[in-house]
């Protein structure tokens, strides 16, 4: 890996070069890479509310409705609209009354079960069916169309209209998004850095990759507009730590190769790449476990996240590097003294009051778990939207005056008895919160030959196989109200028609509860086991995957039961999220400390001194990287006017700053108390005894190596370059024969070989 760190340093022009030409494909493929605004599309497919769809599409050519208010207009002038609206462009079908009846017929001499559904006051509503999909940009286009023709006392509601709206309103915010975490983040880094120009760099740096990762989302073919809105965030807060590990390398291995820059940066290039390979690996796994969600929100989160992780890595050791060589004259010129300072005296306070933190988090630990458990996620994306929204707005005027703004749809088998279907619509009104059911024999009668049934009404509702019905309910969608009202209804449609469904919005998401709850379980246990083997793995121990996920797992539940305790419902993608982006994210901390932990315990010295020198090298790099997380996150979190982006992002944000206190308060702490366990319980933990004595006496010998070992908090966080490796002897022991560093020696900056 060296000869390539020094092939990179050697053509940095060419690859920075090479680096803006492939942000034209990549930005060709951003733009060509289309957004889904109905994340109600990302349930299985085997469901009977996602055959229902299917069957809809098939067997009438419609696939989404919108319900049409209408107000203060004379009947000629609404039948003169719907057929304005019939004509427009993928509109299949509009159902008004004067499909059952004739509009010249006074509103008062109409029958009350009729006028009940389409009139109230001085409004009425008709209901517009489209031919395709809710989420499909000829539907999406065809209700921007209707909404251009009707006037401005006619209200068009449905969730294809909530998505028009979401998506203008995210491709307003989503500009906006990046800027606020870039500034942030950049804030953050300057005042935490030692440089003036060095954010600047990384921040270049993970742009290239945020566009590189945004640009490939076209091989999937589109992506939710919710993974399009928080990934670029994400990444920023998430990748931040490799630019930081690779400065740190580089200024050590300058003092190691003194007037070489390009063998110093292929040093920190290859050093850099082992170290962050580790860090990486717990990262994109917490992504990949939601993957396994039956709820393919996950699927699309998860591979953008993780792949975004794979793009920060690349560019990490190929354009920063470039970067910092060409500028590195300016890096020297621009330095200044970083606002941490000195954090060896906090450093000294939090791991000598150990027992405090420990029984701080015994105290808090169950009453976590419990807020944890009993949080309250909340279903119903539209309604958590601005209400001044044009959508919104028409959902309120169908709910003022007809009721409700939700509807769901029957689907049944045409063939089933008259006497069955009367049955079906009076049990179904007879269910709480039913407005009414408007069905063929709602609307004529039971007693009218299905010869006498105008062709239009029968062609809107009748298929060669299958009858529809409209439900209009009272409840909102994700409620426990009509969870329980679908329940009812599915249980009357089974006693006359085994394979009637219902579907529509509630009905969806109704299963979308039922899905989530297991994909929670299921994700939290697959992230917690992959990262466990990768723990295992790392440090060959059987203890400490159980302390450091439990260290983090904590972090999670405080970060949850906060907003148990304060009463405030969560998204139900937040709960889902949260638990694996904040495991996979900041369980780089752990890491980190604990690998320094266990160098120091290699070289002979004491649990207690192991600790103490671990503690002080990682805390700067903590709190810079936790900071920049939480920068990124919490501007979005305040700014955002989609709850689900602002829900995610308050508590990623939050979430980074409790891991961090978890890790510097928490984890020392757990080293001291089982420290016995853990030398026990791992494989060769304290490395071959000969070795470690050696290292403890070459130390107790150099006055130089003893002074930086001490130091090594103070210059980590001068650097904020992340944890300071003096295990093979001071910066530049590794020599050849003739007194110079060789190659295939060891550097500071990671431990690692070079």
């Amino acid at each position: 890996m060296i000869k390539v760190g020094k092939w990179i340093a050697k053509h940095r022009v060419l690859i920075l070069l090479l680096a803006v030409v492939l942000l034209f494909p990549a930005a060709y493929g951003y733009f060509h890479t289309k957004t889904n605004y109905d994340l109600l599309t990302y349930l299985p497919k085997s469901l009977d509310t996602m055959k229902g769809q299917d069957i809809i599409v098939d067997e009438y050519g419609m696939g989404s409705f919108s319900m049409i208010v209408v107000d203060n207009e004379s009947m000629k002038d609404v039948a003169k609209l719907e057929k304005d609206i019939e004509a427009v462009s993928h509109v299949k079908d509009v159902l008004w009354y004067d499909d059952v009846a004739d509009i010249s017929l006074p509103v008062d001499m109409i029958p009350q079960d009729l006028r009940d559904k389409f009139f109230k006051g001085d409004a009425t509503m008709m209901l517009a069916m489209f031919d395709d999909t809710s989420s499909a940009d000829t539907t999406m286009e065809a209700v921007d169309q209707i909404r251009s023709i009707v006037k401005k006392d006619t209200y068009v509601s449905g969730i294809t209209a909530v998505m028009n709206d979401l998506r203008d309103l995210t491709n307003q915010e989503l500009p906006i998004y990046v800027t606020i975490a870039v500034v942030l983040c950049l804030v953050a880094m300057l005042l935490l850095t030692d440089s003036f120009l060095v954010p600047f760099l990384f921040l270049v740096d993970i742009g290239f990759a945020i566009i590189y990762n945004m640009g490939t989302n076209m091989i999937f073919g589109s992506i939710s507009y919710v993974t399009k809105a928080v990934a670029a965030v994400l990444q920023l807060g998430v990748t931040t730590d490799y630019s930081i590990f690779l400065l740190g390398s580089y200024r050590e291995n300058k003092e190691r190769f003194p007037g070489d820059k390009n063998r110093a940066m292929g040093h920190a290039i290859a050093n850099t790449f082992k170290s962050i390979i580790g860090s990486s690996v717990t990262t994109i796994a917490g992504f990949i476990a939601l993957c396994f969600m039956s709820f393919t929100l996950g699927l699309d989160m998860g591979l953008v996240m993780a792949k975004g992780v794979v793009f920060g890595v690349l560019t990490c050791v190929t354009v920063l590097p470039s970067l910092v060589l060409l500028f590195d004259k300016p890096i020297q010129k621009t330095t200044h003294r970083p606002l941490l300072g000195k954090l060896d005296k906090a450093s000294d306070f939090i791991t000598k009051h150990y027992k405090v933190w420990l029984i701080v988090f015994l105290v808090l630990f169950i009453p976590a778990v419990y807020g944890n458990n009993h949080v309250k996620n909340y279903y119903d994306m539209s309604g958590s939207l601005p209400k001044s929204l044009p959508s919104m707005v028409a959902q309120q005027k169908v709910e003022d005056d007809f009721g409700s703004s939700t509807m769901h749809i029957v689907v049944m088998d045409k063939d089933t008895p008259v006497k069955n279907k009367m049955a079906i619509i009076n049990q179904i009104d007879d269910v709480d919160g039913v407005n009414y059911v408007l069905g063929l024999n709602s609307l004529i009668g039971s007693s009218v030959p299905d010869s006498m049934i105008p062709s239009d009404v029968r062609k809107m509702l009748q298929s060669d196989k299958y009858e529809l019905m409209f439900v209009s309910t009272a409840y909102y969608t994700g409620s426990d109200e009509v969870n329980k009202q679908i329940d009812e209804i599915n249980s009357i449609l089974k006693k006359y028609d085994s394979g009637a469904m219902l579907i529509g919005e509630a009905p969806l998401t109704h299963d979308l509860v039922d899905v989530t709850n297991v994909d929670f379980m299921h994700v939290n246990s697959a992230s917690l086991i992959i990262i466990f083997f990768i723990i295992l793995m790392v440090f060959k121990s059987f203890s400490l995957p159980f302390i450091l996920e439990i260290t983090i797992e904590f972090a999670i539940f405080v970060n949850m039961a906060i907003m148990y305790y304060t009463g405030t419902s969560v998204s139900f993608v937040t709960s889902i999220v949260l638990g694996t982006v904040q495991l996979g994210s900041t369980v780089d901390y752990a890491i980190l400390m604990t690998s320094r932990y266990q160098k120091e315990r290699q070289r002979g010295h004491d649990k207690k001194e192991s600790v103490q020198i671990a503690h002080r090298a990682c805390m700067g790099s903590i709190i810079t990287s936790g900071a920049a997380f939480f920068a990124a996150t919490f501007g979005v979190a305040m700014y955002s006017n989609i709850d689900i982006i602002e829900s995610i992002c308050m508590m990623l944000a939050r979430g980074a700053l409790i891991s961090m206190v978890t890790v510097l308060f928490v984890l020392p702490g757990m080293f001291m108390i089982f420290d016995k366990l853990i030398v026990k319980t791992s494989i060769d933990f304290l490395g071959k005894k000969k070795e470690a004595r050696k290292a403890a006496f070459a130390q107790r010998k150099n006055p130089q190596l003893q002074a930086a070992v001490q130091t090594a908090g103070a210059a980590t966080a001068g650097s904020s370059s992340g944890p300071q490796d003096f295990s093979n002897g001071t910066p530049g022991s590794g020599t050849s024969g003739s007194g110079q560093p060789a190659d295939s020696g060891e550097t500071s900056g990671s431990g690692v070989k070079g």
